[in-house]
């Protein structure tokens, strides 16, 4: 009896992560898996994403497998297409019944993004327990209703007893894709790879993965007092803005402009940054609390219960970053980030307090929530 138990104790261990669609969803979901995979490099991993997001494009390239489900998300007006977008849900949950009857996974985790919610929603029914990663300080409906039968809630900020079972919340902080401790001593690698100036400050400007209109709008309609700074800016466009940006930014003859569609090494940006312009979703607000630069933040108002505006203000009601609403961005934010770059003491203050927000090691305190669940 005694070898049978030991036998079962060392079982592998099989986990669904589910959810994608932006990189504020992906790299926090491989962040987890890197940790389960630190802990048992045996444990087997399954994502199931959304076909046609980039979860099934950056998952494969993390060298994971990934399944996608035809789920897409509602139109917020009142449209026919949201028959088509029922139709696939349907399919979406019968598939997800499959891929989790075939795989047989002992928990299933949800990140956020179109296909948590089949994902959990029939992991839930079949018995098996789930974990939800509530990256953000508002939870959506969908979260909220799955918590119903969530085993474990694994939450970033204070106060998420407004929304979930007091009794399964966890604070773990969000899950990011490295450690930002040794920037300083990258600092000078980071001014080379990207071709900038020691002399000169850097303004590192962020829309997400996909891209932010407002800010790329802010600094294309104030592109000559982009050139005319004392100021350079690494601007991260996003890849749909990225062709207009670069073509203007050529026209402008700005020498101090050094465009990309999408930025891979974000260390190297971070390190060459001395103040940062972001949207404030809450995977990129995890990862700014540890890089403990100066931050603007610029909530995008295109998201589900203006939740980015809520993770932005944890962070201005403290003192340790500017928020700067989206209608007002293309009217100040270039002026603002010039005058902060201006003002060491402030700058100095954000820098401070950010820092004391940071989470470390989420994506193991999260990996091992997971793996208790495996034992149930």
């Amino acid at each position: 009896m005694k070898e049978k138990k030991y036998m079962n104790l060392q079982k592998h261990k099989k986990v669904i992560i589910s959810g994608g669609g932006t990189g504020g969803h992906i790299f926090p979901a491989i962040s987890i898996a890197n940790a389960l995979r630190k802990i048992d490099s045996e444990t087997e991993i399954l994502f199931v994403g959304a076909e046609g997001r980039m979860e099934m494009e950056k998952i494969p390239a993390a060298g994971y497998r990934i399944i996608g489900l035809p789920v897409a998300g509602l139109y917020r007006s009142l449209t026919l297409k949201n028959f088509s977008v029922l139709i696939k849900l349907l399919k979406s949950l019968r598939k997800a019944r499959k891929v989790i009857k075939d795989f047989g996974p002992d928990v299933v985790v949800g990140v956020g993004g179109y296909a948590s919610g089949p994902v959990l929603r029939q992991a839930g029914r079949m018995g098996i327990p789930t974990l939800i990663q509530e990256q953000n300080s508002y939870a959506g409906i969908t979260n909220k209703l799955l918590a119903k039968r969530a085993s474990v809630i694994c939450v970033a900020y204070d106060g998420m007893e407004k929304y979930f079972p007091p009794e399964k919340i966890i604070k773990t902080g969000n899950p990011v894709r490295q450690n930002f401790d040794d920037l300083k001593s990258l600092k000078d690698e980071a001014l080379s790879f990207f071709n900038l100036k020691k002399e000169f400050p850097v303004i590192l400007i962020l829309g997400g993965s996909l891209g932010a209109g407002t800010i790329n709008n802010s600094l294309s309609e104030n592109i000559n007092i982009l050139r005319d700074s004392d100021c350079q800016w690494l601007w991260q466009t996003g890849k749909y803005y990225f062709e207009n940006v670069k073509a203007l930014v050529a026209l402008s003859f700005s020498g101090n402009i050094s465009v990309h569609g999408f930025i891979t090494r974000m260390d190297y940006a971070y390190a060459a940054a001395d103040i940062i312009v972001s949207r404030a979703g809450a995977g990129t607000i995890s990862e700014l609390c540890l890089v403990g630069k100066p931050v603007i933040l610029i909530p995008s108002p295109n998201v589900a219960e203006d939740h980015q505006t809520r993770n932005a203000e944890a962070l201005s009601t403290r003192d340790a970053a500017m928020l700067i609403k989206d209608n007002q961005a293309i009217k100040t934010l270039v002026d603002e980030a010039i005058k902060l770059i201006s003002d060491k003491t402030r700058r100095n203050r954000f820098s401070e307090n950010i820092l004391k927000m940071a989470d470390r090691d989420a994506d193991m305190r999260i990996a091992e929530e997971i793996l208790k669940l495996t034992g149930k």
